[in-house]
């Protein structure tokens, strides 16, 4: 299922926000010029939902703080925008949703969204909500072929009728999450969102991350935690609160109020 364009979004200011000087064609090239371009300048962020403010997903807002407020976002926020610039440029998208397994113990509910997109004559997995491990390029949907994007290699398997998006790391395949490809509707994200935005058990509401994506580094911010990623090897080091707003300015490109004072821990924590 495909939605129609809507009419309110500003596709020029979005893609001066990822820093485009023009819409690319309807094609994969232009897909994957576009997803990288979100995810190199939209982070991955969760702000809003551990200073207890509400995450909202209807078209104006998402452009008010991904685009016009240079704050970034979580899944829904990250890909319901992307899907409305993938419309916009005239390529169908089909919204989906995944259950996590990455560093999951358990099974999770479908609360991770992702999109089916059309380019060339073929269907396309599209993923800008991630995080930092997530996709930089887009993946064709199809079984097995790995795909190298920069530093990080990515496929896509079957698993009894199910999608399963994995990554090599140097103990080999991980799971990133699993998903089918039966389209979902805008209100079943907005249960979704609810429940990661609100239920003391989600990591949304016990960790306050940042997370960004360059071709040469992966940068991760948990809590009070810092790690970079890049060929070579990984890094942490600790934050300071002091250090906090400036490092979410100066690594995330987060811009906050200078006033904001994010707890110790988390409040669902």
């Amino acid at each position: 299922m495909t939605s129609e364009p809507t009419a309110l979004f500003d596709l020029p200011a979005y893609l001066r926000r990822v820093g485009l000087t023009g819409a690319p064609p309807a094609s994969s090239a232009g897909l994957g010029a576009l997803h990288q371009a979100h995810v190199t300048h939209i982070p991955f962020e969760n702000a809003d939902v551990v200073l207890g403010r509400p995450v909202r997903l209807d078209p104006d807002s998402l452009q008010r703080k991904l685009v016009r407020e240079c704050r970034g976002g979580y899944c829904f926020e990250q890909n319901l925008l992307f899907a409305a610039a993938l419309e916009a440029i005239g390529l169908r998208v089909t919204k989906l949703a995944a259950r996590v397994r990455y560093r999951a113990t358990r099974l999770l509910p479908r609360t991770h969204m992702l999109l089916k997109v059309e380019a060339d004559g073929g269907p396309w997995l599209a993923d800008v909500g991630f995080g930092g491990g997530g996709l930089i390029l887009p993946l064709p949907l199809a079984a097995g072929a790995e795909s190298r994007q920069h530093s990080w290699t990515y496929r896509l398997t079957r698993e009894a009728g199910t999608w399963v998006l994995q990554s090599r790391s140097p103990a080999g395949w991980a799971d990133l999450y699993a998903f089918t490809e039966e389209p979902q509707e805008d209100v079943d994200y907005e249960v979704a969102n609810y429940y990661v935005s609100t239920h003391p058990q989600s990591p949304f509401t016990r960790t306050l991350t940042a997370q960004l994506v360059t071709p040469e580094a992966r940068y991760t911010l948990r809590n009070r935690d810092l790690t970079i990623e890049r060929a070579g090897g990984t890094e942490t080091r600790p934050v300071s609160d002091d250090e906090l707003l400036t490092l979410l300015s100066g690594t995330f490109g987060l811009t906050l109020p200078p006033d904001t004072r994010f707890p110790d821990r988390p409040w669902g924590s």
